[in-house]
């Protein structure tokens, strides 16, 4: 079975967390304690039903106030697929929650509420799933159940997000109208909604193909650790470990490790359960070389006519994530990758308002949950591609020196 990572996102209150409730409790994967200590925490609220948001909101905070703050992994599976689920928080004032949980999603469900149709905060949750590249995109129309389940309604809504999709990069947009109290169109097709004739929500979870969203052109390795056993089986065995971020790399490929430059091919390729002959993203893999090279952890192997942009100056995207403004002249440690280097901010090119799609010119700062355009230079070359091209490589992490707090979160537009 493969694995699909998802994500919810929305605005406050339009019922995220029931959502991912309803498909734990419908896919039968809550233990009975679990669903006993649910139970008794909704008697203890006053509810007179059973509030599945309460399998994920599991900060004390959370439950007081009805509101996402952090995020939440939850894991299922059905005979088909494998799931991971990222539940967002909604509220501005979490963003860079909500970009951590997004960003290694290959899909977003954006939840709207029925009785409100398109709020800002849908419009700015579907922007910045569109930032991050997340390839599928569904709009799940909740609580149909309150609006009597009224297809004008659902209309309306799916022809103002369509509208608004225009605008944006989406390259795969399904809408699908649901109730997650009451469990409609979740794991079966709603008998309320007969007039929808599109498929239940897990039904699409589980057939959305997402085989091709991997960038299997351009290959990457970045060397994660280096294999020496020097045992008696192995008296010999030296490897490059890590996790395949793009292409495909078969035994006998020519390739070069960067930045050293020098060529040589694959011998041989290891993985958890063998040998193999050739690896793919996002499997974790030993390489072992023909010729003894200087090859450590930062470096990268790819092919030798198909090698990333080696840079010092980049420009990307940021959501900057810390309570400190980010300023021109700041110094931070960048990530990127397996390789570390230190990046001045040299210029602040624009801070965009997610709201609007404005563009704010010649920004002082950025603060906390802003995003912005930013121009950085590194101490060392990085190994880039654009993020739009590849996710893996095209991402990184800034981090404060001084606290080794992650800062800002960031997406490669274009590198010198």
């Amino acid at each position: 079975m493969d694995l699909l990572r998802f994500a919810t996102a929305g605005s406050v209150d339009d019922g995220k967390s029931t959502l991912i409730g309803r498909l734990l409790y419908d896919t039968k994967t809550i233990f009975d304690d679990q669903l006993a200590a649910v139970e008794r925490t909704s008697r203890l609220m006053g509810d007179d039903y059973t509030n599945l948001a309460l399998l994920t909101d599991g900060l004390r905070a959370e439950r007081e106030q009805g509101i996402t703050i952090d995020v939440a992994y939850r894991y299922f599976a059905t005979p088909r697929r494998k799931f991971i689920i990222a539940d967002t928080p909604g509220h501005v004032q979490y963003t860079r929650n909500m970009v951590t949980g997004a960003s290694t999603a290959e899909l977003a469900i954006i939840l709207v509420d029925a009785r409100k149709g398109m709020l800002e905060q849908s419009r700015r949750h579907a922007f910045l799933v569109t930032l991050l590249r997340v390839p599928h995109v569904v709009v799940a129309v909740n609580k149909m159940d309150l609006v009597e389940y009224a297809q004008e309604v659902y209309d309306s809504i799916r022809d103002d997000f369509t509208a608004f999709a225009a605008k944006l990069e989406i390259a795969d947009l399904t809408v699908i109208p649901i109730s997650a109290l009451r469990g409609d169109n979740i794991v079966n097709r709603s008998a309320s909604m007969l007039w929808y004739e599109g498929p239940s929500l897990l039904h699409h979870l589980e057939h959305v193909h997402i085989a091709s969203d991997r960038n299997l052109i351009d290959a990457r390795f970045p060397v994660q650790y280096v294999l020496r056993p020097q045992s008696a089986q192995y008296p010999d065995y030296r490897g490059y470990a890590g996790s395949v971020s793009g292409g495909v790399l078969k035994v006998g490929d020519d390739v070069i490790v960067l930045p050293s430059g020098f060529e040589t091919h694959i011998v041989a390729i290891d993985s958890p359960n063998g040998p193999v002959e050739e690896a793919f993203p996002p499997m974790s893999v030993t390489l072992r070389l023909e010729d003894d090279l200087d090859v450590s952890r930062g470096d990268m192997i790819c092919r030798a006519r198909n090698a990333p942009v080696p840079s010092q100056n980049i420009d990307a995207m940021v959501c900057w994530m810390s309570e400190s403004p980010l300023a021109p002249g700041r110094q931070l440690a960048l990530k990127h990758t397996t390789r570390t280097a230190r990046a001045l901010v040299k210029e602040l090119q624009y801070r965009l308002d997610v709201n609007t799609l404005h563009r704010d010119e010649g920004p002082t700062s950025l603060r906390l949950n802003e995003v912005g355009r930013v121009r950085l230079r590194t101490t060392s070359p990085l190994f880039v591609d654009a993020y739009r091209r590849s996710r893996a490589t095209g991402g990184f992490i800034l981090i404060d020196e001084a606290t080794n707090n992650t800062v800002a979160a960031g997406m490669i537009v274009a590198a010198d």
